[in-house]
């Protein structure tokens, strides 16, 4: 096949196709430089030297903490509106619970089997700030009575992880839409819903960039009731319910139609979390 290829001869309109075949991705590869450039969060003086303070408490508590880098500190600092003490504190708490929950350091799939057979979380794609964006299917969610609680607590882990892995310093957040269409009683676990606010809040600080919740029913504003309270200020800013008469127009505003699934009416095919 290489040795044809090599005596191919080229006309002038292939030529001028390949020309502007390579002009567009360049463009596009330009494009999508300059959105990295435009929404890279940079780490300001002020924030430098609260890192310099933290990462000193820290260290001496847990000599560990060394191999942590200046952006993972800046969001437990953010999460504490920059109070070293309470940041520190915080951020301890937080690696004692990561070597105890997580001692191999990654949730395997072999360790979430109940879970994953819900097929209810996808991964695919980025938002306008670059940031990776997951699907979650809410109806798809049943109290899981083989491995409990806890299964689900490390699917949690497993999938933020996921999500955390496509990020980068300085772009470190992640947006999330949740489908709530079929949504009932069966999938009213308020015990895991407390559960994953609560890893997330405490253990993933500062990287929820947004929730968009879509097809939202009426029986949703019960559990709703129940959770707000567990919920921090600064997470409640960032949930959205979307109207589903404006559903899709509401989703392009974030996201790119390219980067968007096609069920919402994008042109993205939905990854299963464990596949992405």
């Amino acid at each position: 096949m290489e040795g044809k290829a090599e005596t191919l001869v080229m006309k002038p309109n292939d030529v001028e196709l390949l020309s502007k075949q390579r002009m567009k991705q360049e463009a596009a590869a330009a494009e999508k430089e300059d959105v990295q450039v435009q929404c890279s969060d940079t780490i300001t003086e002020q924030e430098m030297n609260k890192i310099e303070l933290m990462r000193a408490l820290v260290e001496k508590q847990d000599p560990s903490s060394k191999e942590v880098d200046d952006y993972a500190l800046r969001r437990f600092l953010r999460a504490r509106d920059l109070d070293v003490e309470k940041s520190a504190a915080m951020f301890l708490k937080y690696l004692k619970w990561r070597q105890s929950f997580v001692p191999k350091e990654s949730i395997s799939v072999c360790e979430i089997p109940n879970e994953i057979a819900q097929n209810k979380m996808f991964m695919q794609g980025v938002d306008k700030q670059g940031c990776p964006i997951a699907v979650v299917f809410g109806s798809r969610h049943i109290q899981n009575k083989l491995g409990g609680l806890k299964e689900f607590k490390r699917f949690i882990v497993f999938a933020l992880d996921k999500l955390c892995e496509r990020t980068s310093p300085g772009r470190e957040k992640f947006t999330i839409i949740g489908d709530l269409q079929g949504f009932g009683y069966c999938n009213s676990d308020v015990r895991a819903y407390l559960a994953a606010l609560s890893i997330i809040q405490d253990c993933y600080p500062e990287r929820l960039g947004k929730v968009l919740l879509v097809h939202v029913p009426s029986l949703f504003c019960t559990l709703w009731k129940i959770l707000y309270p567990y919920i921090d200020n600064n997470t409640k800013k960032k949930i959205m319910f979307v109207e589903n008469k404006r559903l899709t127009a509401t989703l392009l505003q974030d996201i790119d139609e390219s980067q968007l699934p096609e069920t919402y009416g994008g042109k993205m095919q939905l990854v299963p979390i464990q596949d992405a």
